[in-house]
């Protein structure tokens, strides 16, 4: 069956919380200011989950959404994806949650974790088992309450997160169609690890009264090599997604990079002279949202009618681990 089959974008959602969270809310929270933040990042503001909202239910906004594009129901899905860092628990996943919301048959549900790539993992996974014929429909999700792992007395990465949710319906289609995924391209670079963390609350640390109290449980981030290497790896993984698809740079409709930091997203289309005027940018809105950023910057993009079918889109993240990726498509 393999070589049979390809996948094609059959739905898409995204949700965002109503509670937002402005750059002049910050300045009352930790030493900044809105034009500081703005000059840095691009972000003007982010939204926040409710006190009564974890990841899943953020999952099943976007969820229902992406069914209702692709004129489905959930007992059509074959399987659940579902990429994020901010799970509604460690055990059981939170895939399994979703499941359950969505009323979906007895189907694969699982959590991945590439951080702020887990979006493009959880995509190629799900690619690769279309391709082969082994499922038909798959749910990928990209989710995150980042704001619930967040210091906001440090400046560092209190001012970058917010909370969203992105979803998208994969499904099996001809090997002729020409709006498919083509290629995705997937790294890691464990050495790295350091660079973004959560040091508390696993299987080598798990938490403790001395770690609350040291206020270890929240993220912790080294911001100027974040950056570098945000950069360069993104740059990369997008020069090899074209390579590897024998097409240059004037093909590309949209560049849709994860949304982390607008400089960030500048620095890559300067990288290989990339029109800035072609890069997707939603991060103003959101801030970075992780594993959601991509669907969520996708979906603001397709509402205001720039994404259109049979576009050609390079799709390209980073995160922690480091890891990072690409992905060329044609919507």
């Amino acid at each position: 069956m393999a070589g049979r089959f390809r996948t094609k974008i059959a739905g898409t959602g995204s949700y965002l919380p109503e509670k937002l969270l402005t750059n002049h809310d910050l300045e009352k929270m930790v030493d900044t200011n809105h034009d500081w933040i703005v000059e840095r990042t691009g972000i003007h503001r982010r939204h926040i989950a409710s006190p009564d909202q974890c990841t899943s239910d953020l999952a099943y906004h976007a969820a229902i959404d992406a069914l209702k594009d692709a004129q489905m129901k959930p007992e059509d899905l074959d399987a659940i994806f579902f990429c994020t860092v901010t799970p509604d628990q460690l055990m059981p996943a939170s895939a399994c949650y979703l499941q359950a919301k969505l009323k979906c048959r007895n189907i694969m549900a699982v959590d991945m974790n590439a951080a702020c790539s887990g979006f493009l993992y959880g995509l190629t996974v799900a690619d690769q088992m279309i391709r082969t014929g082994y499922y038909k429909n798959i749910l990928v999700i990209g989710a995150e309450c980042i704001s619930r792992y967040l210091n906001y007395k440090d400046r560092e990465t209190c001012i970058l997160f917010g909370d969203a949710a992105g979803a998208w319906i994969v499904s099996q289609t001809d090997e002729n169609d020409p709006n498919i995924i083509m290629t995705s391209h997937l790294h890691a670079e464990g050495t790295l690890s350091e660079l973004l963390t959560m040091e508390v609350g696993g299987s080598k640390r798990p938490f403790s009264q001395t770690a609350l109290d040291n206020n270890e449980q929240f993220m912790k981030m080294k911001g100027r090599e974040i950056f570098k290497n945000a950069v360069r790896t993104m740059a990369t993984t997008c020069k090899e997604a074209l390579s590897a698809n024998s097409m240059t740079l004037d093909q590309v409709d949209w560049l849709i990079p994860h949304q982390a930091n607008l400089r960030i997203m500048e620095a890559v289309a300067d990288q290989f002279d990339f029109p800035k005027d072609k890069v997707i940018q939603f991060v103003h809105e959101t801030g970075n949202t992780s594993a959601a950023s991509i669907p969520t910057a996708f979906q603001n993009a397709k509402n205001e009618g720039k994404i259109k079918k049979g576009q050609l889109l390079l799709l390209t993240a980073f995160g922690a681990g480091l890891t990072s990726g690409s992905l060329l498509m044609r919507y």
